[in-house]
């Protein structure tokens, strides 16, 4: 039977594969595939997640589109979340339930998204699987240029509810 770090390993592995990454965006996520987003670093306890400036996802003020800049973020909580939920038993399932953002400056080049709250999402993936209730964790990215600079932060509040074995 394959312990939890054994599954987070797994996981680890398959989303910083190159190329099983990007088919998984093609596949689960083809917007963020055409955005060009990349899982820099994942660990238990952080994820950083990459957006470069192109014209795919750039506005009409020569930044990156603020949609894009959100799909960025959100795929550095979720990693986190779906690297802690991973082959769960039972099973649980996720969902994005609310969000809010602040923007400080345009963002060129390229953008970093990383989360450092892995210990929060697995400690709420724990509770739910032990309670069965569902349980929702407030999860932040901060996104940083190239220059080292804050472009904006995001709070993605996650739901998790542990799926009823029959």
């Amino acid at each position: 039977m394959q312990t939890q770090k054994d599954t987070a390993a797994e996981f680890q592995s398959t989303v910083l594969s190159p190329v099983k990454f990007r088919l998984f965006l093609l596949a689960k996520l083809p917007m963020a595939y055409l955005a060009g987003l990349r899982v820099a670093r994942l660990t238990h306890e952080q994820a950083s997640v990459t957006i470069p400036y192109k014209y795919i996802n750039k506005n009409p003020f020569k930044s990156i589109y603020f949609a894009c800049l959100s799909m960025a973020a959100e795929l550095s909580t979720g990693a986190l979340c779906m690297m802690h939920v991973y082959k769960s038993r039972p099973s649980i399932s996720m969902l994005v339930v609310g969000m809010q953002a602040d923007f400080t400056k345009k963002a060129v080049g390229k953008i970093t998204f990383t989360c450092t709250n892995g210990a929060e999402i697995a400690q709420a993936a724990a509770e739910t699987k032990a309670t069965g209730q569902g349980v929702t964790v407030i999860a932040t990215s901060i996104g940083m240029d190239e220059q080292g600079d804050k472009v904006a932060e995001f709070r993605f509040t996650w739901s998790m509810k542990a799926k009823k074995t029959a």
